[in-house]
């Protein structure tokens, strides 16, 4: 059959066993039609770690996590605080403490093996619908209907869904599941992925090179760039804080854990205030730890996905470690080792220029 009429899925897949990304954590299309099946401890794991965050930044940190721990059950064995240590500078660390959770109920409560279906994978800790699906589709070849960022965008314009989202959630994901099949669905999930990423872009989409062209409704009336269709941006909150950089005589920064819940929970950060949307939110060093000769080191900000942080940072040291600070010290020089979150290494660097002097601040 000439490939011009061929069926959706059909022309899809011919694209994607010819032009598929190579990934670390997936299988190539000839072995997986070879009988090969990819692991699905490290499907689950990327796509948690592709949650909000780009193909290229994840590839490394794939590669650190599934080479420190090989298996889910050395994930679930390796201590908490070392998990969220390797995952600092990856964001959306609430991410990281249900990665943890996962991998300890797959562990001891289903023997290492994961579900292999989309209800038995949505009843694990930190996974949901889309993870459930993408897990059940890629790992285990079940007929799910998988659905992120990049399929939205090719299917709204397959269809020119003019409703905006999030409204149309549901009625993409009816399409994309009418269009899944029985075969392959596994491929079929990551090829609609891999033409969003490639083909189906944001801006300046390659129509002419996309298996959908004769299809695409969008394509028809000249308007693809025009989908998917979203509502209206809210202005985003500002709120503000302080936070305070104590370096002892020994070279050593004061830090401390956040608490487990809540934004940033389990991570390590610098004393901060509390951050609040108030103007006249406290920005001085009136909240410090303690009391001592604390100098202005500049501000920083820090955006993040309800909210922009605006934190006034103030710098002392070096001084002997109060008996009141609450925390405990670090070496500057073994900063990197330690669980901080992107706003937190900004605020250090403020202060102390030379702490991170690689780019990952």
């Amino acid at each position: 059959m000439d490939n011009k009429h061929l069926p959706a899925a059909d022309r899809l897949l011919h694209w994607y066993d010819r032009h598929h990304r190579h990934l670390p954590w997936r299988i190539s299309p000839a072995a997986a039609r070879r009988g090969a099946h990819p692991d699905p401890y490290h499907i689950w794991m990327s796509e948690v770690m592709l949650q909000q965050t780009t193909v290229a930044a994840v590839k490394a940190y794939f590669a650190k996590f599934t080479e420190r721990w090989p298996s889910v059950m050395d994930l679930a064995a390796a201590p908490t605080e070392d998990v969220m240590a390797a995952w600092a500078g990856l964001g959306y660390y609430a991410r990281a403490r249900n990665l943890k959770k996962c991998a300890e109920a797959v562990a001891f409560e289903h023997g290492g093996i994961f579900p292999d279906t989309e209800a038995g994978l949505r009843a694990l800790p930190g996974i949901g619908d889309y993870t459930a699906a993408a897990v059940a589709a890629i790992a285990f070849n079940r007929q799910a209907a998988v659905m992120d960022g990049n399929v939205e965008r090719v299917i709204s314009r397959l269809y020119a869904i003019d409703a905006p989202l999030p409204g149309s959630k549901p009625l993409m994901k009816a399409r994309v599941a009418e269009l899944t099949p029985a075969d392959r669905p596994g491929d079929f999930a990551q090829a609609m992925m891999d033409l969003g990423a490639t083909i189906c872009t944001p801006k300046r989409p390659t129509c002419a090179l996309c298996p959908f062209n004769a299809l695409c409704v969008a394509l028809a009336t000249d308007e693809p760039e025009r989908f998917p269709v979203k509502a209206p941006k809210k202005a985003k909150p500002i709120r503000l804080g302080a936070a305070f950089i104590a370096v002892d005589r020994e070279g050593r920064i004061l830090l401390r854990k956040r608490v487990e819940s809540g934004l940033l929970g389990g991570m390590t950060e610098v004393p901060t205030t509390g951050w609040t949307a108030r103007a006249d939110g406290v920005t001085d060093i009136s909240a410090a730890p303690f009391a001592a000769d604390w100098q202005p080191a500049g501000s920083i900000s820090h955006v993040f996905t309800h909210f922009e942080l605006r934190l006034s940072i103030f710098r002392v040291g070096p001084i002997d470690p109060p008996p009141d600070h609450h925390g405990f010290w670090v070496p500057v020089t073994e900063l990197d080792g330690q669980a901080l979150p992107t706003v937190m290494k900004k605020a250090i660097a403020a202060a102390i220029p030379t702490a991170f002097p690689t780019s990952n601040r």
